[in-house]
């Protein structure tokens, strides 16, 4: 009969959690950190789409242990954050009661799903003993000059009370919205924190030659990161200070018709003449209102205006004019580009659109288009005749040497923007004394917790809604008048660092000081994280960040390895049944809690690995579901009906030493799909056996394999065997190369080319004994009846062909 997955989860479930089973070892000489990226615990639970990687390594965990290694698997809730903010508003509770009662929900759906997390590993980053540490972090940055405030133009949304960072806003219908809750958005200049990301750009750059992440994932992050070595070049206004402009192909100098600046640049108020001060002020107010995305956005049509001003050509004396235009950014290089529309598409763009001079300095056949490839040089004074690389180097000598121009690094990436306008994220361990200086809160007081209250509306004044908190921001010690900071830190803040709480903690959110020796101690067992496994979304912001302060933490002794994770993989989503990404408004979400109560949770998990490949994003079937649940029957019966023997007939030598192989290997190279189409094979080829004579160490293997990807069923099978312990602490079974040699083989009886019988035979038969076992065969001698043998064709080991009239 068919297994009950009811009855056997929850006779199991009691039994992991009754004995610990999952608990961290600290035993063995091998260790695996096995990493999830955590969840933010939504009202919604958890989705199909958490299941495919928690699965993912669910099994590498388990399969882990089962070779020796010292396994810590845990897992956490990612739990400040915006959608509890906005339900807490709604609806007046209390966003820490909301998002503690969601984690219960979260924390029920993972153990229904038998995921064998160490819940004593457990934490939450809203929980005041996890946010002291990220607040003693946040100090330990500012105390190494790594963290600031600056007068900064960001984004702002009204709607939700808050600061947003740029990968938090998008554009819709031409209008920046906010990713949560599609709020308009706007740009507006005010104090922020900013963590100085940028002085640590070379290092993350080269961490990642460190690593095996996606050659995808590294290549966003060099590109996010944005290096560019070039010149900075010096040109002179008719009226006012030099202008610096960094160019990284100063080879194309004498292709300049003109600079154009970021309407923010300083400069500009200072070089703008009388009669065009009108449309430039028009200018830079219509571009305060577009976001960074839109100002990179190549498809946009340019736009600018002109300043009235002009500059020297440093090595040719021609006045070039100075306009402004919002496909420069302020905060890359020098705010400032010099134009060269022969040879840049956005620079064409421009001056075919305002009628600006175009000079082309490289040999094409057509000067109808842009030429962005590489040719001799022309109109090029000096550098006539040389190809780019040599003028390239010729021109940064030229410019060394008159004092003009000087080699530069610059990099795309910005220093981060970390303050937020919210209540319901990590308060700043920051005072301010009645000279605004900054007091950082003694380390000894912290946590700063937040404060309990009803009034947790924005301020209405750009602040925090913590202002509200009278009480709470004003402070005075030992006769001395702070305020507090009011902001709070962005939602990254805590998952930057989260992966070493785990190493922290014993009991649910008890973490030892970060600073300590048994901190290191713990760190030089566990890090860095040897597998982790989360969505492409978080391949940039998340990843960077917390690669960051890992990086940042190593510097300052904190942590013994500079990079925090080795391997990455980067699961696909899994696609409503319509093939289309699943969401509430389309209809097509599939919830994890009605699949475990209608086929269970080992057919979930069985499913969702047996699908495709864990990095691709595939479309939901009910069929597969379905069919996956009728192959764990099958094998249910298998151990059910079967008597198995301690005596082994060799039939199934190599069959199922090939299938611990390959699946092993599979396993290891995270195939997980094919390593289950491998147990299928292994099941098939027992059925086929005959009644007692299937060797029982050979069930127990596939027991063992399969307990990897369907842990329920599998402790069931493995007590119906008469074995215990729990199965997850069984050794991972082993093959014996000895039986991978086959001493048999099909050979393929014919008759005039058409298959009319087989025979499994030993290798090595000569040509006589293979004739003599076709001719022997019932189907083949029929086929012969009144006919004459005029030819007989036998390839050893493979065809027997006889050919007849």
């Amino acid at each position: 009969m068919d297994f009950s997955h009811r009855a056997i989860e929850k006779k199991w479930r009691k039994y992991w959690e009754e004995n610990n089973i999952y608990k961290t070892t600290d035993t063995h000489d091998k260790k695996a950190y096995i990493l999830d990226m955590f969840p933010y615990p939504s009202g919604a639970g958890l989705h199909v789409g958490h299941v495919k990687g928690y699965t993912a390594t669910d099994i590498i965990a388990r399969y882990k242990r089962m070779n020796g290694f010292d396994v810590l698997h845990p897992i956490g809730y990612d739990a400040f954050g915006l959608p509890a903010e906005q339900y807490a508003l709604k609806t007046g509770n209390d966003p820490r009661e909301f998002t503690l009662k969601n984690i219960d929900v979260f924390r029920e759906q993972l153990k229904k799903l038998g995921f064998s997390y160490d819940y004593d590993k457990e934490v939450t980053t809203s929980d005041p003993n996890f946010y002291k540490i990220t607040q003693w972090i946040f100090e330990q940055f500012y105390k190494h000059g790594l963290a600031e405030i600056r007068y900064a133009t960001v984004n702002w949304c009204p709607g939700l009370g808050t600061v947003l960072a740029n990968e938090e806003v998008e554009i819709k219908n031409g209008q920046m919205v906010s990713e949560v809750g599609g709020f308009p958005v706007e740009k507006k200049p005010m104090k922020q924190w900013v963590l100085l990301i940028t002085k640590y750009a070379e290092k993350l750059l080269d961490g990642l030659d460190n690593t095996q992440f996606p050659e995808s994932v590294k290549e966003l992050q060099r590109n996010w990161i944005g290096k560019s070595e070039g010149m900075e070049v010096e040109f002179k206004i008719e009226k006012g200070d030099d202008l610096k402009v960094f160019t990284t192909r100063p080879d194309t100098i004498y292709g300049v018709t003109y600079l154009v600046l970021a309407p923010e640049n300083g400069i500009v108020p200072e070089i703008t003449t009388k009669e065009h001060t009108k449309e430039v002020l028009d200018y830079i107010d219509a571009t305060s209102r577009k976001s960074d995305l839109e100002r990179k956005d190549e498809s946009q049509p340019k736009t600018g205006a002109f300043t009235g001003s002009y500059a020297i050509h440093p090595l040719t004396g021609e006045k070039l004019p100075i306009w402004i235009s919002d496909y420069v950014l302020n905060d890359y290089g020098s705010g400032a580009v010099m134009g060269v529309p022969a040879h840049d598409p956005r620079d064409w763009d421009f001056a075919t659109k305002f009628d600006l001079p175009i000079k082309f300095v490289m040999e094409t056949k057509t000067q109808d288009k842009v030429f962005t490839g590489k040719s001799k040089m022309i109109n090029s004074g000096e550098l006539d005749g040389l190809t780019p690389k040599d003028a390239m180097k010729k021109i940064k000598d030229i410019l060394v040497k008159k004092g003009i121009g000087e080699p530069k690094v610059n990099y795309r990436l910005r220093d981060w923007l970390f303050s937020r306008q919210r209540f319901y994220g990590e308060p700043f361990p920051v005072l301010f004394d009645e000279q605004g200086n900054i007091v950082l809160v003694p380390e000894q007081d912290l946590p700063v917790k937040l404060p309990h209250g009803d009034y947790i509306k924005p301020s209405g004044t750009g602040e925090s809604p913590l202002a509200n908190f009278k009480d709470w921001v004003n402070v005075d010690l030992d006769g001395v008048k702070y305020r507090r900071e009011t902001n709070t830190m962005p939602q990254w803040a805590a998952s930057s660092w989260y992966f070493l709480a785990y190493i922290l903690t014993d009991k649910p959110n008890q973490l030892i000081d970060i600073n300590s020796p048994e901190a290191m101690e713990r760190f030089k067992k566990w890090m860095p994280v040897d597998l982790y496994v989360g969505g492409q979304e978080h391949a940039v912001t998340h990843l960077l960040y917390s690669r960051f302060w890992n990086q940042f933490l190593f510097d300052i002794g904190i942590v013994p390895y500079s990079e925090p994770y080795q391997k990455l993989i980067n699961q696909g989503m899994i696609l409503g049944p319509d093939g289309e990404k699943m969401s509430k408004s389309k209809g097509n979400t599939i919830s994890p809690d009605e699949i475990v109560e209608t086929h269970g949770a080992d057919t979930l998990r069985l499913y969702e690995m047996f699908m495709g490949p864990i990095d691709a994003s595939l479309p939901w079937s009910y069929e597969g579901l379905d069919g996956s649940m009728k192959w764990l029957n099958r094998v249910y019966r298998l151990i059910d009906t079967q008597t198995f023997t301690d005596t082994n007939n060799g039939h199934l030598d190599y069959i199922y030493n090939e299938v611990v192989k390959k699946v092993t290997s599979m396993i290891e190279d995270l195939k997980f799909n094919t390593a289950i189409s491998q147990l299928m094979v292994l099941v098939n080829a027992m059925y086929k056996e005959e009644e007692n004579t299937i060797y029982k160490p050979y069930v127990e293997g596939l027991i063992k394999m399969l307990s990897l990807f369907a842990p329920y069923i599998s402790e069931e099978m493995w007590a119906m065997l008469g074995n215990k312990p729990s199965v997850t602490q069984q050794q991972w079974p082993t093959f014996d190369p000895t039986k991978l040699v086959l001493t048999t083989t099909t050979v393929v009886f014919q008759v005039n080319g058409k298959v009319r019988g087989k025979a499994e035979v030993n290798k090595g038969l000569s040509k006589e004994e293979l004739l003599s076992l076709a001719k022997d065969d019932d189907n083949v001698k029929a086929n012969l009846e009144g006919k004459t043998i005029v030819k007989e064709i036998v390839v050893p080991d493979k065809i027997v062909n006889i050919v007849a009239k």
